[in-house]
């Protein structure tokens, strides 16, 4: 086994979970709004959606790539979809009482899930680990495949800890008016992701 495989993975994993979009706004809504622990569920649906597709490069299955590529419309489609209804359910959303927020486990769930998909269904997540396994080459060993899957879920997960961790601390200082305030910035914007997912479906 290479350990320097398992660094790679950890900066691949890194690298594609830190640039702020839809996934990452959505992190830092929920953490602001639900508490640390919804924003790092959501982070851990992203990181795991990214372990998957990092599994996908690393065991050479090119082909289930080269068809989740080729689906980019259908994809477009769903993820646009998805983030059009997140984003109209973050205008009507009100603050909840942050000890309701904290007892909701079931919402955690939920709060995983619907990153994991809306991760899985981005086309630029299958692209950019297509792109950076073909610059790669082939692994030596199913060991050191193994060791770049768990560096790029590790990457992906140390972002979002930190992320959630770093907004969390910011919680504390915010008044229902801002929170109420951020449901209305943050929804629009997720809006305007939606919108320019959709608008993308002509060339897909």
């Amino acid at each position: 086994m290479d350990v320097s495989v398992l660094l790679r993975g950890l900066l691949l994993g890194f690298s594609i979970a830190a640039p702020v979009g839809p996934i990452g706004l959505l992190c830092i809504k929920r953490t602001l709004t639900r508490g640390r622990a919804f924003g790092l569920a959501s982070g851990l649906g992203a990181a795991t959606a990214d372990c998957i597709y990092g599994a996908l490069g690393a065991f050479g299955v090119s082909a289930v790539i080269g068809a989740l590529t080729g689906a980019q419309f259908w994809l477009r489609l769903i993820g646009g979809l998805f983030l059009l209804t997140l984003g109209l359910r973050a205008l009507r959303e009100r603050p909840a009482a942050r000890e309701a927020a904290a007892r909701d486990s079931s919402g955690l769930a939920d709060a995983f899930a619907s990153t994991l998909a809306l991760t899985l269904s981005n086309p630029l997540t299958i692209l950019s680990f297509a792109a950076m396994f073909a610059g790669m080459g082939a692994l030596s060993s199913y060991a050191n495949a193994a060791l770049l899957v768990l560096g790029v879920f590790s990457g992906s997960a140390l972002w979002w800890l930190g992320l959630s961790s770093i907004v969390g601390l910011l919680r504390a200082h915010l008044t229902p008016a801002m929170l109420r305030g951020l449901n209305i910035l943050s929804g629009l914007v997720l809006i305007a992701f939606a919108l320019y997912s959709l608008s993308g479906l002509a060339t897909a």
